[in-house]
């Protein structure tokens, strides 16, 4: 081991311990660590703790990491086939582009990919990782879209001055789940709903999970917020819509209902039901005949249960026409 003159001093130091003169080594190498690495460009002294070491590992984890795929203020994540092909079918020019996983090869994605590129839409390809980073909290099966922001509301004073004697309309009392939400929607859709009406504070909001559920009816779906429901509930009733509520105590059932004429079902949360002020300013209260143990249903899955006998009653009224969406006034 060659020392420098600065540092061969230390070599005449003794060991008490051994009681004989002998090179302290390991304190000369230190001090040649130091004297080396002191001043040097590509390596820096640690401070007590190793802060610098732990940032240059940081450093090198970041580079490993696949690059993210930023998003713009006023854009929206839509994740999933269903999401996408609303959108793709609904306003193809507000896709700014879309991103799918190369490894996904099969004729759901093929067929998507030709009417993406029919469309003029922008494609690009995007590992399992990225995509998960771009839609982390909803199943993305490969394709995710990013898209100017595009809220289908509707005011509340516009959906008075709509309502005909074929107006169909949910209330959801306290749906704060998205994803309930979101079916719930998409129960609306099938069903030929007018518009969702919710409270404006305890109320889900249109998130990419609450997207994803609907399966593009969020697209279609007018989302009406309001102060206060109960007087919102008053205001429809005095302008010829008939307001029913879900309760399970009642004797009477949703069957018992006559929904051929403008028409509102309100529904609570699963195990809250609706508030009792909500539930005083219905016309009535009906219950959904169950003959098994549990005790209430999702409220989505009671959504489409109420919401689909309105439509029975509609189409052997000649109201409406099965599978005639403009029929939807």
């Amino acid at each position: 081991l060659f020392f420098p003159k600065r540092l061969r001093p230390l070599l005449c130091h003794h060991d008490d311990r051994q009681g004989r003169g002998q090179p302290l080594i390991a304190a000369a190498r230190h001090a040649h660590h130091r004297l080396f690495t002191a001043g040097h460009p590509r390596v820096r002294r640690s401070r007590g703790r190793g802060e610098d070491f732990g940032r240059e590992r940081s450093d090198r984890t970041e580079r490993s990491r696949p690059a993210r795929i930023r998003t713009e203020a006023g854009t929206v994540v839509l994740a999933g086939f269903h999401a996408v092909a609303a959108r793709l079918k609904l306003d193809p020019e507000s896709i700014q582009q879309v991103y799918v996983d190369p490894e996904r090869r099969d004729k759901r994605m093929r067929e998507m990919r030709e009417k993406l590129f029919a469309a003029g839409v922008r494609v690009m390809n995007a590992d399992a990782a990225r995509l998960d980073g771009l839609s982390p909290d909803v199943p993305h099966q490969g394709i995710a879209a990013i898209a100017a922001e595009r809220e289908n509301t509707l005011d509340f004073a516009d959906l008075l001055d709509q309502i005909t004697d074929r107006t169909l309309l949910l209330i959801l009392d306290g749906v704060t789940d998205p994803r309930n939400f979101g079916a719930c929607l998409r129960a609306a859709d099938a069903a030929g709903v007018q518009a969702v009406i919710v409270p404006r504070d305890r109320s889900a909001r249109m998130t990419p999970a609450a997207a994803k559920a609907a399966a593009g009816a969020a697209e279609t779906v007018p989302v009406v917020s309001v102060t206060n429901l109960a007087s919102a509930i008053m205001e429809l009733r005095d302008n010829g819509v008939f307001v029913a509520g879900t309760a399970g105590e009642t004797d009477t059932t949703i069957y018992d209902v006559a929904q051929a004429r403008a028409f509102a079902w309100v529904l609570g949360a699963e195990g809250e039901g609706l508030r009792q002020l909500t539930r005083r300013r219905c016309d009535v209260l009906a219950a959904i005949p169950m003959v098994g143990s549990v005790e209430s249903l999702n409220v989505s899955v009671a959504s489409g249960i109420c919401l689909f006998e309105s439509l029975r009653q509609r189409i052997a009224a000649g109201l409406v026409q099965p599978g005639s969406p403009d029929e939807r006034l």
